[in-house]
């Protein structure tokens, strides 16, 4: 099973799912948010999947410095221009569809419960 894994490499939920997947023989393909960003038909596809209270991370101090304009515009084009209010990992399965965050869900939806 070949993914697609959007994260951060200093993110401890990312370095854990990383570690995971790898322990468990799973291939995927690393993509740091912040230097190769995520496509727009992957956060479509996990907006569309998880929502946007899953998918934005509302916590953030990047979602802090945004003004109330930014913050409610479009999900897609704000995830484009700041990929790290992302919660992470994101993770496209082979047939597109997604996972978001390292939870007990996301484990299971990979076969790792």
């Amino acid at each position: 099973m070949a993914l697609q894994f959007y994260g951060l490499g200093n993110c401890d939920s990312c370095r854990a799912a990383m570690k995971a997947l790898d322990a468990a023989g799973i291939g995927f393909t690393f993509n740091d948010v912040r230097g190769d960003g995520v496509p727009a038909d992957a956060l479509r596809r996990a907006l569309d999947d998880h929502g946007a209270d899953r998918v934005l991370n509302r916590r953030s101090t990047t979602w802090r410095g945004l003004d109330e304009v930014a913050r409610s515009g479009d999900p897609v084009d704000l995830l484009v221009a700041h990929p790290a209010l992302m919660k992470r990992p994101l993770i496209v399965l082979a047939d597109g569809a997604t996972t978001i965050g390292w939870d007990d869900g996301a484990r299971a939806s990979l076969g790792l419960a």
